[in-house]
């Protein structure tokens, strides 16, 4: 059997383990880039709302109002979903993420994420520039609806307070609705149209771009098992299909897998799932959306993809690996239909993916306190999409003695003891 050795390797190829792989390569490393699917960006990376957050300045967090949550308790939300049997794996890690939502611990949350959001695009055009795939970046925003006076006029008050932090917006009354998508027929309240993101078309695509671009530049990305990662001597080494691979240093950027790795090493960094699904369905005749638009009140999103309209959920408490129960596409589509004029669906099934979450919802970037040359890139919640080429970069600033672009303390894995 072949032995593949490099400076690094950098454990998954979504979008986080595929922009940390380029940024080392750029500052001058052997990069191996491993993951078990022969392709990238067929995971979690495969599976979002493909908006490039620019204007997300606060963290989704666990809600403080008690409505709310009562109907989260009942199951009589559309925004979230979760099952009694899976109640006592979810349930330590939930009271940890309403712990970290209070007002303060929120705002701390928000203000360690900024400097990524700030980043984000930018970082995202230099690689799309290089990769040769402007045709994957839209710059239209996107629109959030809202069916009440009330839910508007909460989230008139959440966006006054992010233009406090640079984020753009229109408010929008139903004829400047009707003007940006005459497609769509309902009541609303009102909306808020933000111009500063970006919008992927196929976020899949965009990831595996990346990877070819990786790879054009030199870089090796092999099939391996991750589960195998061990420390022997000075260097890491996982088995790969074709051989041995090893490497000075590692990255674990395995998204909601990473577990998988950092466990049996010793680490207990409290990793939770939302696990989230999608469905493509054809727009009918002539109909065209031109952003993405969310739902707010009735917690679906639809977008604009490639393959079609994708309509995706809310969020989903359970088991990594339970199997999937796509209640919430079912409970979708009737008003996903009523909103838009959408047609057949073009996917056999939902898919289903997850999203790895830390409680206080900001991402484990750094060295790994007790190992030589151990490096994590995970937990980026809704934003892996969104942070990946930003958290790559900083990882590779900290990883080859460069000044980070922003202070990496807040990131630490040490911050959960």
């Amino acid at each position: 059997m072949a032995e593949f050795k490099a400076d690094v390797l950098v454990l998954g190829a979504g979008m986080v383990g595929v922009s940390a792989a380029l940024h080392l390569q750029q500052r001058g490393r052997d990069v191996i880039l491993i993951d078990r699917n022969e392709r990238a960006g067929d995971e979690t990376s495969f599976g979002n709302a493909g908006i490039i957050e620019a204007a997300s300045v606060f963290p989704l967090m666990f809600p403080r109002d008690f409505g709310q949550i009562l109907k989260y308790a009942m199951n009589r939300s559309p925004h979230v979903r979760y099952s009694l049997s899976d109640l006592p794996t979810t349930a330590p890690w939930l009271l940890r993420y309403f712990l970290a939502s209070s007002p303060e611990r929120a705002l701390q949350s928000a203000m360690a994420e900024l400097p990524l959001i700030r980043r984000c695009l930018v970082e995202h055009e230099a690689l799309i520039t290089e990769a040769g795939v402007p045709e994957l970046l839209r710059r239209t925003g996107w629109i959030k609806l809202f069916r009440s006076d009330a839910t508007l006029a909460t989230a008139v008050s959440d966006f006054e307070r992010a233009k406090q932090y640079g984020v753009a917006g229109d408010i929008l009354d139903g004829n400047a609705i009707t003007a940006r998508e005459p497609n769509l027929t309902g009541e609303f309240a009102g909306a808020i149209h933000f111009p500063a993101p970006g919008f992927i078309p196929d976020p899949g695509a965009l990831a595996k771009a990346y990877a070819a671009l990786f790879q054009r530049k030199g870089g090796r990305f092999l099939v391996g098992d991750a589960r195998t990662l061990e420390q022997s001597s000075d260097r890491w080494r996982v088995s790969g299909s074709g051989g041995s691979i090893s490497a000075r240093e590692v990255v674990v950027a395995l998204g909601p897998w990473s577990d998988l790795v950092f466990r049996p090493l010793g680490y207990s960094i409290p990793l939770g799932i939302k696990r989230g699904y999608h469905l493509h369905l054809a727009p009918r005749g002539n109909a065209v959306l031109n952003h993405p638009v969310l739902d707010s009140d009735l917690g679906y999103l639809l977008a604009p993809m490639n393959r079609g309209i994708r309509l995706t959920t809310g969020v989903e408490f359970a088991r990594r690996d339970a199997p999937p129960t796509p209640i919430q596409i079912a409970q979708a589509l009737p008003r996903a239909h009523a909103l838009f004029p959408l047609g057949e669906a073009v996917d056999a099934k939902p898919w289903k993916g997850a999203r790895p979450c830390l409680p206080d919802m900001v991402p484990v970037i750094g060295k790994a306190p007790r190992h030589d040359g151990l490096w994590f890139d995970f937990g980026h919640q809704h934003h892996g999409l969104t942070l990946g080429p930003a958290t790559g970069r900083l990882l590779a600033e900290m990883m080859t003695g460069e000044t980070p672009f922003t202070d990496p303390a807040p990131y630490a894995a040490a911050r959960f003891g």
